[in-house]
């Protein structure tokens, strides 16, 4: 007798120990989720590019879309840095669905207008969206879940030796009764045995089929976290309840992936999980469930993505100096007015009026370039989450892309100039398609010498005036602003050198093109030779009554 209460007193304590646990780990998930709301997304040990691209990459395969901004666009404009900015998701399923809505879009308002019927409600009803945050951060991440991948192949995914892991499971059930009816040594050893081979058995095959458990563990976690938010009133509560119905009980079958082993809590639970088998008899159960509504599934991990996405976005625009909602227009122009960039720590505001190709010139770190990245990066943000970096923008639907940190392709062999060439080509090839299109390049062609350079530039550029789109083009080649003037609006940024402050920018944009040439001046304040600012003078000045560079001796 005097046995039978130690092991329940032990089991007792086991089970206060760990409801305490997870009581004061959800007391201090409602006060982060609180403390940080208003605040600039902190980094955070998860979502990892590499796993929220694989999960982009598999939902595209059962989601349709009109546009997708392509790696040489995401990459030109430091996107992984723009998303960090954005995310403050405390699930992989709002941190993935973020990534995603960031890579593609529709030309519809339609995205647009249920993303705004969720932050309207956000901001009248702050209580219910930091309850629902709060539910998020219960879910927490989990990097490589590979949920996306599974919910298109659940008909492939089942385990074998389902009874094998039910005998063992209950095994432990079996003769812990056996201990408190008959508490013999002999009892108590093929209990502990019991224990000991499920642990290390589980251990073997838990190596082998990580993907599969990890998989469907954050799976049940989220179908159990959508439970508890299907009972909170949202706009699409209606919506979310009638695609879980069906998945409810997922639960019940697969309570051993309700809990994840990143507290002490969760860790001694995950033992009872080892010693019971529970995940591998589980596995199967819910998977049976989930052949049957793999829709509803898929239906469901959007609609939690959404949820949480509305909230990361609300706090987007509450942290950033401006922002507005941008209007959609029939006519292929964009106009806006404080446009900035929003990586940097003082942006200086610009306005754009963009109605046909524009060449914007400037010598180096004037803003030219930076100024060409922040109005692709409002044009973008419009177009997938709402949001511009302005005080007032307006854009058509259509598509975004950018030509402009090229660099040699050393794995397929291309030069330079060649990963240049293929990287503008895909500006033209999608610029025919007569969808509108907004094109973004940074020192076009500049991988060859000047003469061919120019001449293709310009032919490039005059090419694309036929179709319904416009080209914004950052280059240092002023020729290209006379032979386009017929063709292109120019504008410009300057800076002032003086001996005193040697170079100094105001990054304010002005029309019309470049007329400075401060180059040689610099060489000057910066002590060169005499005799080289002087000859270099002397070339330039050849150059322009000539306009042929004279043979130097």
């Amino acid at each position: 007798m005097e046995a039978q209460l130690i092991v329940l007193g032990f089991v007792g304590l086991i089970v206060l120990i760990i409801t305490v646990m997870e009581i004061y780990n959800r007391l201090k998930l409602r006060a982060m989720v609180k403390s940080q709301w208003g605040t600039f997304p902190s980094s955070r040990f998860f979502d990892k590019e590499e796993s929220l691209k694989e999960a982009w990459s598999q939902a595209k395969k059962y989601r349709d879309y009109d546009s997708e901004i392509d790696d040489i666009t995401w990459y030109d404009l430091d996107g992984f840095a723009l998303f960090e900015r954005i995310n403050g998701t405390y699930s992989s399923v709002g941190s993935e669905a973020l990534y995603q809505r960031l890579r593609n879009f529709n030309f519809s308002k339609e995205s647009h207008d249920r993303l705004e019927r969720l932050i309207d409600y956000y901001q009248q009803k702050p209580t219910i969206r930091e309850e629902l945050q709060f539910h998020f951060a219960c879910l927490g991440k989990q990097d490589k879940n590979n949920v996306e991948s599974y919910l298109s192949e659940t008909r492939s995914q089942e385990l074998p030796k389902t009874n094998l892991y039910l005998f063992c499971g209950f095994l432990p059930i079996l003769l812990l009764i056996v201990v408190l009816v008959f508490p013999t040594s002999l009892s108590i050893l093929l209990l502990l045995g019991s224990i000991l081979f499920n642990v290390i058995y589980y251990q073997v095959k838990k190596a082998k089929l990580q993907r599969e458990l990890t998989c469907m563990g954050y799976l049940v976690q989220t179908v159990a976290c959508a439970k508890k938010i299907a009972k909170i009133k949202t706009p699409f509560q209606e919506e979310l309840a009638k695609n879980l119905r069906p998945l409810a009980a997922m639960t019940k079958f697969g309570i051993s992936f309700r809990m994840k082993s990143n507290s002490d809590a969760e860790l001694m639970f995950d033992y009872f999980a080892m010693i019971f088998m529970l995940p591998f008899i589980s596995y199967n159960f819910v998977l049976e469930k989930l052949k049957n509504y793999e829709l509803q599934a898929k239906e469901m991990w959007r609609l939690l993505g959404e949820l949480e996405v509305a909230a990361a976005v609300l706090n987007f625009r509450m942290v950033m100096p401006d922002t507005s909602q941008p209007v959609f227009s029939e006519e292929v122009q964009v106009l806006g007015e404080e446009v900035y960039h929003p990586l940097l720590t003082t942006p200086v505001p610009n306005e754009v009026n963009w109605t046909k190709n524009t060449l914007v010139t400037g010598s180096n770190a004037s803003g030219k370039s930076t100024y060409v990245k922040s109005v692709a990066i409002s044009c973008i943000l419009s177009a997938t989450i709402h949001t511009a970096l302005a005080t007032h923008f307006q854009l058509p639907f259509g598509h975004i892309l950018t030509s402009m940190a090229v660099e040699d392709d050393i794995f397929e062999g291309d030069s330079y100039f060649i990963a240049e060439i293929k990287s503008v080509k895909r500006v033209l090839d999608l610029a025919e398609t007569t969808v509108p299109c907004l094109c973004f390049i940074d020192e076009i062609l500049k991988g060859t010498n000047t003469i061919e350079r120019i001449a293709a530039s310009s032919s490039m550029v005059h090419w694309l005036g036929a179709y319904p789109s416009l080209a914004f083009v950052a280059t240092h080649d002023i020729e290209l602003t006379e032979i386009l003037k017929g063709s292109c609006d120019n504008v410009h940024f300057e800076e002032q050198v003086t001996k005193e402050q040697g170079v100094t920018f105001d990054y304010q944009l002005r029309q019309g093109p470049s007329t400075t040439r401060n180059a040689i001046q610099l060489l000057h304040v910066l002590n060169y030779p005499q005799s080289i600012v002087e000859q270099a003078k002397k070339e330039a000045d050849y150059f322009d009554q000539h306009r042929s560079w004279q043979t130097v001796e």
